[in-house]
């Protein structure tokens, strides 16, 4: 007799698994009986009963039945079989694009037909597109299903049957486990928060009956799935708290020096905000403890986040240790670079410039001030952690723009300062504005610092939507900006997925617009120029020798040109609110009132029209970023391919964000009373996704 089949065992020991299927479940990250559990439906189709024709809704999936009253082929835009059923409570039609003739004979008049499809609006009146269709023959009794029929995340090969079938075969095993071994939450926790056992939260999910209410399905809001949510949050928060507890392991410096930041702070020319000067104290703090530092800096365009970065970098140079600041473009390490030397200089410390561009002969001397143990300000890019780059005393890395770099990189400089138990303080800046809701799930490994005062000298810039068909009246306006001494930039988003494409784009409008303005010297920049061709043209653009800068998106993180005054943006209407926002602010740095113009191209889409309206209405970069999260998800907000940010089955940080702070006392919880239970809950949800927030 067969051993009986264990949860933790490969996905190969069920019935119907063999290799090729194997390698599909692979890709959906099943690879153990258990993990079949723990994939779970994204929706779920009721054909458990028949719905009235005349009580259907719209973008609804139904179950109907019905005798066919008109049945013909119709000629429009497309060729097609439009078959008219009706009940008696009202009358729907079907239409059908791929079609044959023995499918027209079986939807003849006369014939009673049972239908599942979604419901559409047709030309005048509802319809289902391509429904799947049972001929009832007689008075065939109704057979419906005895659950609502899940839908599964599949890829490839991998049909929807075949899924049930091997969850079906995954939950009968779960029925046969003791339930101490399969759940983790302890049972006065579940008392307190009033939440199912995890055996009846899965086969609910899994499996739902015939009465379940499949609107609170929908919204992912029924008990056994806020059980389930609850639990994936707790396992992320977890692993971030714990990775948390893992960096108190090692040293780091301990800094109290003063003396030269406020000489620094006395050469800046202009006085802090009060944010700054908040933020200033609490990286102090962060310093004068001995533990690695783990700091976020969030600031909208312009807040000052480069002063405070200069401010604590003193504190760290003074204390005679090496500072690292990491930008994701040569042209913004060099733009750094020129800041920091034209702030450091007149106090006697050089600022040193590491890329990539730099000759061997080049960087031969910078490596070997780097590898000694006299304090160094080093600014650069990726090629600041290159194998042959050595730190003798790396106290502080700043990592700009951190959404910019992949985990492995910024994981790579940590390390080029770690030795003998002692890690770098790590400060790490975005200028993208994270929501709070965010910050307290996806970096609850960091401290968060917030800079939301802009300097007296920023001014708001003024923002405009109009119709593409505005563009002549645009151009005419850039006339006399330019006639002015003023510089613009015109962007062209990405058109699709294709860089190709985008470059046209780009090449074409320049092409247009010099036509145009025959006596303005124009600029371009797009994402297939060579490096060295980009940053020249950027180059040419801050010393004001072009005038009008054509670009696409490639300019969203790039240099400070004062005398920028105006932004225009091209299909607006197709570019995110944080990307929207981050690109408008490349205006208003100088001392003039600065506008952008979101051109669209009609009609616009219920979200394109909300994303240009809070683009028109504010300029604070957190009200944006709520906005965003709210219409396009964590994922795409924190750009999840970079950021590590994991990929949640069930949770959704927006839809979920009440449960969070139960989430949060949970895990300290957790950690404190229930320990050994950590690896196992973060297994089960995270597994290999744990590393990328080590950083």
């Amino acid at each position: 007799m067969a051993s009986p089949i264990a949860l933790d065992e490969p996905v190969t020991r069920l019935n119907g698994v063999g290799e090729k299927v194997a390698e599909h479940l692979a890709k959906l990250r099943i690879a153990r009986v258990g993990d079949l559990l723990f994939h779970l439906p994204l929706r779920y189709q009721d054909r458990t009963r028949l719905t009235p024709i005349g009580a259907l809704r719209f973008g609804r999936e139904a179950q109907i039945e019905g005798v066919v009253e008109v049945s013909q082929v119709v000629f429009g835009r497309r060729r097609a079989l439009v078959v008219r059923i009706a009940d008696g409570s009202g009358a729907i039609n079907l239409r059908f694009f791929h079609f044959n003739s023995a499918q027209q004979q079986r939807l003849a008049v006369g014939r009673r037909v049972r239908c599942f499809g979604e419901v559409r609006r047709g030309p005048n009146s509802f319809e289902m597109v391509h429904p799947e269709c049972q001929i009832l023959a007689g008075e065939q009794p109704l057979a419906v299903d005895a659950e609502l029929t899940p839908i599964y995340p599949t890829t490839e090969g991998l049909q929807q049957n075949r899924l049930r079938h091997l969850t079906n075969q995954a939950l009968a095993l779960l029925a046969n486990v003791e339930q101490e071994a399969q759940e983790l939450l302890p049972p006065a926790l579940l008392q307190r928060l009033a939440m199912p056992s995890l055996r009846e939260a899965l086969e609910f999910v899994h499996r739902p009956p015939p009465d379940a209410d499949i609107d609170m399905l929908a919204e992912s809001s029924h008990p056994a799935q806020r059980r389930l949510v609850f639990e994936e949050l707790l396992a992320y928060q977890l692993s971030l708290k714990r990775l948390r507890e893992q960096a108190r392991d090692f040293a780091a410096p301990t800094v109290v020096a003063r003396a030269l930041q406020e000489r620094l702070l006395a050469g800046f020319g202009f006085t802090l905000t009060g944010a700054q000067r908040r933020v200033i104290d609490e990286v102090e703090a962060d310093l004068a403890r001995g533990l690695p530092m783990l700091r976020l800096l969030q600031g909208d365009v312009g807040a000052g986040k480069t002063a405070v970065a200069a401010a604590v970098a003193a504190n760290m140079l003074e204390a005679g240790y090496q500072v690292a600041l990491m930008a994701p473009t040569e042209l913004l390490a060099e733009q750094h670079a020129r800041t920091l030397r034209r702030w450091f200089e007149p106090l006697g410390i050089e600022s040193m410039l590491l890329t990539s561009r730099l000759t061997k002969s080049q960087r031969k001397p910078l490596h070997a001030r780097l590898e000694s143990a006299e304090p160094a300000l080093a600014v650069g890019t990726h090629a600041l952690f290159q194998q042959d780059v050595q730190y003798g005393r790396l106290g502080l890395i700043i990592v700009d723009e951190q959404h910019r770099f992949g985990v492995e990189q910024r994981l790579a400089l940590r390390d080029k300062g770690a030795r003998d138990g002692f890690r770098p303080h790590q400060l790490i800046m975005t200028a993208t504005p994270i929501p709070r809701t965010l910050a307290m799930s996806a970096y609850a490994d960091l401290d968060v610092s917030i800079l939301d005062e802009l300097p007296p000298s920023r001014k708001p810039v003024r923002t405009v939507v109009l119709a593409e068909s505005k563009r002549a009246d645009i151009v005419a306006r850039i006339a006399d900006m330019v006639r002015e001494g003023r510089q613009v930039y015109w962007v062209c988003p990405l058109i699709d997925e294709s860089d190709v494409l985008e470059h046209q784009a780009a090449t074409d409008t320049a092409v247009q617009l010099a036509a145009a303005l025959p006596d303005i010297q124009v600029g371009l920049v797009h994402g297939r120029l060579p490096d060295k061709d980009k940053d020249a043209q950027m180059a040419a653009f801050a010393r004001g020798e072009t005038a009008l800068l054509v670009a696409t998106t490639v300019i969203e993180v790039g240099v400070d040109v004062p005398n920028a005054s105006l932004m225009v943006i091209e299909n607006a209407e197709r570019l995110g609110l944080s990307q929207l926002h981050q690109l408008r602010g490349r205006v208003g740095r100088g001392a003039q009132h600065a506008d952008c113009v979101l051109l669209y191209k009609p009609p616009l889409s219920q979200m394109a029209r909300k994303r240009l309206e809070t683009m028109r209405a504010t300029t604070d970069g957190f009200v944006i970023a709520d906005r965003d999260l709210e219409l396009r998800g964590p994922g795409e907000l924190l750009g999840t391919r970079q950021t590590g940010i994991a990929q949640f089955r069930i949770a959704d940080l927006v839809r979920d964000a009440a449960q969070l702070r139960d989430v949060q006392a949970t895990a300290t919880t957790v950690l404190n009373d229930y320990p050994h239970l950590v690896d196992k809950l973060v297994q089960r949800w995270l597994a290999d996704k744990v590393e990328y927030a080590n950083v």
